[in-house]
């Protein structure tokens, strides 16, 4: 996947050693992750004080106003209280507060460990702290939170130390080593949000989120990565190691490979871009030399319905749905 520049490395480690590091890592990450989540609510107050009201009307307990009364509402709506005091009729509106589940997956696959000399955090990292910012934000909109084939949908308050706790206890589980979420079926009209760096082959990836994406699944992409990966700044004799594999490979002059490899990471965004267009997703890029704030209030805005609140909205003209609708016929 990612690779990174170095001089020196050691070997791959041996089979009956696996189990210890894996124990290591466990331990590492549980110990960073209450740093990681005090990060995580320091970004979701930065956020929370950008995004201004966005109510809206629909079904719900809470008052929200009275509106003149229209031809096309039922008069079981008439709040006849209040247009006793006047010559017209009157409606009163609730706030909307359907709630809906999203799941969240961070990529902690090992290419996530990767951070460059340009950036002080690994994507991994990053990852997970986007991932808490925007599962505290959405609980505190109302919403149904859970970790894509880990845990249940919860509303709680607790919720997001919940999912951080979850991490820590199933850290060595195959399924958070995943560079690929997990082929769940979705409930519909349901949303997902994926941050991983994408680097797997592109057809793999959009055969992956072609599953998740069935019943309508509204989806968003962001990859996160490191300001290195996407200029290639390295000049020079240099050697790259794989970090998913034991692959390693020297390049006399870095500098002279720098062209292609531009050309060929844009041909690879396309294709995701591509991808997520077909499945009616949004997608951006995340640096990890950018602030944590950034993605996190440009994805709650693409969240935003048309000028509503924050809350994820089906698309009703979304692919899946259409796809859907058309052998429903």
């Amino acid at each position: 996947m990612a690779a990174s520049s170095s001089t020196t490395g050691s070997a791959g480690a041996e089979p009956d050693t696996r189990v210890f590091e894996l124990e290591g890592e466990a331990h590492g990450l549980a110990d960073r992750l209450p740093e990681l989540l005090m990060e995580a609510m320091r970004i979701t107050s930065t956020v929370a004080h950008g995004i201004h009201g966005r109510r809206r009307a629909g079904p719900g307990e809470t008052f929200w106003q009275f509106r003149q009364f229209q031809t096309m509402d039922a008069a079981t709506l008439i709040d006849w209280r209040r247009s006793a005091s006047s010559d017209h009729l009157y409606v009163r509106e609730r706030e909307w507060e359907a709630a809906h589940t999203v799941w969240l997956w961070p990529d902690m696959s090992p290419s996530m460990q990767f951070a460059s000399h340009l950036s002080k955090v690994t994507k991994h990292d990053r990852a997970l702290i986007l991932m808490l910012a925007l599962s505290e934000l959405l609980v505190r909109g109302g919403e149904r939170i859970a970790l894509l084939g880990l845990t249940r949908p919860s509303a709680s308050r607790k919720a997001t130390t919940k999912i951080a706790e979850s991490i820590a206890a199933n850290a060595s589980l195959p399924l958070l080593k995943a560079s690929l979420p997990p082929p769940e079926r979705l409930s519909r009209y349901s949303g997902v949000v994926l941050l991983s760096d994408f680097l797997d082959p592109p057809e793999v990836i959009s055969e992956r989120l072609s599953v998740l994406a069935a019943g309508g699944v509204v989806g968003h992409m962001i990859q996160v990565l490191d300001p290195a990966e996407e200029t290639l700044p390295y000049s020079g004799r240099t050697e790259f190691i794989g970090l998913e594999s034991q692959d390693r490979w020297t390049a006399d002059r870095a500098e002279a490979l720098r062209s292609d490899y531009r050309e060929a990471l844009l041909a690879h965004r396309g294709r995701l871009e591509e991808t997520a267009r077909r499945l009616g997703w949004s997608f951006m890029v995340h640096h990890t030399d950018r602030p944590a704030s950034e993605p996190i209030l440009s994805l709650i805005m693409r969240m935003s319905n048309a000028g509503g609140d924050y809350r994820l909205a089906p698309s009703a003209t979304s692919p899946a749905t259409r796809a859907e609708g058309a052998k429903a016929s």
